[in-house]
Formats: structure tokens, C-alpha cells, sequence
């Protein structure tokens, strides 16, 4: 279908300018129902994935924030995409509240579904965040 890796390319680079806004409510909105968020690590407490669009919100978007002064800001450096998959190289920086600052990089495995953000898997260098917790 042309067009189509555009727009989910399109989605993806909204989606995270938007999560960079704090607006978790908009957030919410480009999530599909049935979404599902999962950190390919087992090196961090907490369950690894959230199922839901709620869940993925209000579970896991909104207490990280929380930890965070200003931030985590993310800049997509890369997004390949092949249909509904995309595969997105980004940094993330940010001040946390214990004073420490963030700085790290990430790749997202993400697959569209009914023009939202269906599954996310995301991978980081989790033994930089444990460094700061």
C-alpha cells in the first residue's frame, strides 16, 4: 500500500515529539486499546511489559516521569521501516530529581495496528539507568 510506511513513520516521530511534551493524555490517544509497551531487559525492577493503553500510561509512562525534573527528552536519530514494523534509533536526555542527569540511547521495535502504536518493545543500556536510581 503506498503511502503507508510514511504514515507510520509519521506516527512514530508524533508519538514521541508528543511523549517529549509530557501530554500523556495525547499520549494515551495514539495508543492502540489493546497496546502493549515491553523493556527488552531483565536488568531493572518491575514487570518488564505493560499491556494496555491504560496500564502503559498510567502504570509506566506517568510514575517514570515522575522521576524526572525535566525529561526525559527524546530525539529519533533513525526510523527503517517495512509495513507496519519500525525500527527507530533514538537518545533520551534529562534531568532527574535526584539531581543526576540522563543520557541514553535507545532502539524501539514498533508495529503499527489500525493507525496506532499496536506493540512497542524498547531497548536501552538499563545498566546506566540503574546507575542513576
Amino acid at each position: 500500500m503506498p503511502g503507508t510506511e510514511n504514515q507510520n513513520e509519521q506516527l512514530a516521530r508524533a508519538f514521541f515529539e508528543t511523549m517529549n511534551t509530557g501530554d500523556l493524555e495525547r499520549v494515551r490517544s495514539m495508543l492502540h486499546e489493546q497496546a502493549t509497551w515491553t523493556m527488552m531487559t531483565n536488568a531493572l525492577p518491575g514487570p518488564n511489559a505493560r499491556k494496555g493503553r491504560n496500564a502503559i500510561i498510567d502504570e509506566f509512562l506517568g510514575p517514570v516521569r515522575g522521576i524526572f525534573l525535566e525529561g526525559p527528552k527524546i530525539t529519533v536519530e533513525r526510523i527503517i521501516s517495512q509495513g507496519p514494523l519500525l525500527a527507530v534509533e533514538a537518545k533520551g536526555l534529562g534531568r532527574m530529581k535526584n539531581g543526576k542527569t540522563y543520557d541514553n540511547r535507545y532502539s524501539f521495535i514498533i508495529e503499527i495496528k489500525d493507525g496506532k502504536i499496536f506493540d512497542l518493545r524498547e531497548y536501552m543500556d538499563s545498566a546506566h539507568v540503574s546507575t542513576l536510581m
